[in-house]
């Protein structure tokens, strides 16, 4: 048997576009630990590692508004596109790949490398 190579991603189904609330996230564990899949209102769809790089409170908790996400603990806006917190407050959350294929959801569990 072959061993799988370490430079294709690994992907998983994790549902449909419509088991993730618009706006609103759902939390997929994976070996990196909890993973927030993000839905904004124009059905884009993101994933960051679910701790806030402030005090590492879980985003998927957050509230969801246009591209950002607000943590739930102290308030700091995290983009969804990239995973940096919003100035003045810095920081960055590690990105995962969502890949969509008519209305089913696949993440890439191997987070990307900035």
């Amino acid at each position: 048997m072959e061993a799988a190579n370490k430079c294709e991603p690994t992907w998983i189904a994790i549902g449909t576009l419509d088991d993730i609330p618009a706006p609103g996230a759902r939390v997929v564990e994976t070996a990196h630990g909890p993973v927030a899949v993000f839905r904004t209102s124009a059905d884009e769809v993101f994933a960051l590692l679910d701790r806030c790089p402030h005090k590492g409170g879980p985003l998927s908790e957050g509230m969801v508004h246009g591209r950002l996400v607000t943590c739930p603990l102290h308030a700091w806006h995290i983009h969804l596109d990239e995973g940096a917190a919003k100035a003045p407050d810095v920081g960055c959350v590690p990105r995962f790949q969502v890949r969509q294929e008519g209305r089913q959801l696949y993440l890439n569990t191997e987070p990307l490398a900035d």
